[in-house]
């Protein structure tokens, strides 16, 4: 089959079939779908039937794999490629349900992954569904005084803020000896390959704003999330098994939804990331 591009949504999102990356790519079919990515922000491959070895070998047509941060959840026989399992629990035996609230992935690193890719295993028989949002536009349809106010502005990020409603899972040792304490980002990102202009916020790792009163800064922040969370700048994507799906970390926000009977519904996915530059 030939490569078929179909969009998604009027905010963000496109489809493609006709791909198997288990096999390789030839150079025009690389060429678009990585553009399609740039272009749209969320690249859905369908129908892809993968093991952690073929994934990890397919997903190099994007860019280089980036390590992540927790490796207490990467695969024994594939540690570049991790898993995201509603299966696993906090030490206190509460269930963990990975990547609930708004966020961008491991904005906390100098230069944090430019993409995050997800292969569905295991789906739940409704809901699971993964919710982007388009920073780009969101920044588009700001007001000028807000943009003006925005420029120079940097944002302290940190593996887990203290403002952060979502408790994330402890970093083994290991992680937390190459993690940074805390790194500056501006707020205002512009994408290295598009040009364009985003906002680049991140509820769960922003500790505050520098040069900016905590109650002033989290009154921007709450502000900036109310406004791009607007169902208009929204892509929900509804899994399907076989569901390969990459995302732009670099001008999205992104959510799963736990809206599933986690005790009889299992959510099982693969998770690889790929490097990124540092945010301008």
């Amino acid at each position: 089959m030939a490569l078929k591009l179909s969009r998604l949504s009027d905010a963000t999102g496109v489809e493609a079939r006709g791909v198997d990356l288990s096999q390789p790519l030839d150079v025009d079919t690389k060429s678009r779908l990585n553009q399609a990515f740039v272009d749209h922000s969320v690249l859905v491959i369908r129908e892809q039937t993968l093991s952690a070895t073929q994934l990890r070998d397919g997903v190099k047509n994007f860019g280089e794999i980036f390590p992540q941060h927790n490796t207490r959840f990467s695969l024994p026989d594939c540690p570049e490629i991790h898993y995201l399992s509603n299966n696993d629990r906090y030490p206190d035996g509460t269930r963990y349900i990975p990547g609930a609230g708004y966020h961008t992935d491991h904005s906390n690193s100098e230069t944090p992954p430019k993409a995050t890719l997800l292969l569905a295993i295991e789906l739940p028989d409704s809901g699971g569904d993964t919710q982007y949002v388009n920073m780009v536009a969101a920044y588009d349809a700001l007001p000028d005084s807000t943009k003006e106010r925005l420029q120079g502005l940097k944002a302290m990020h940190v593996y887990q803020s203290k403002h952060s409603a979502r408790k994330l899972m402890g970093l083994t040792d290991e992680a937390k000896e190459r993690i940074p304490d805390a790194v500056y980002h501006p707020i205002v990102r512009t994408h290295p390959e598009s040009g364009r202009k985003s906002i680049y916020i991140n509820p769960i790792r922003i500790d505050g704003i520098d040069g900016m009163q905590e109650a002033e800064a989290l009154e921007l922040l709450n502000k900036l999330l109310v406004h791009a969370t607007q169902e208009k700048f929204q892509y929900r994507h509804k899994w399907r098994a076989g569901d390969l799906v990459m995302w732009d970390n670099r001008c999205l926000l992104h959510k799963a939804n736990g809206d599933y009977d986690h005790e009889t519904q299992t959510r099982y996915l693969y998770r690889v990331m790929l490097q990124g530059d540092r945010p301008v």
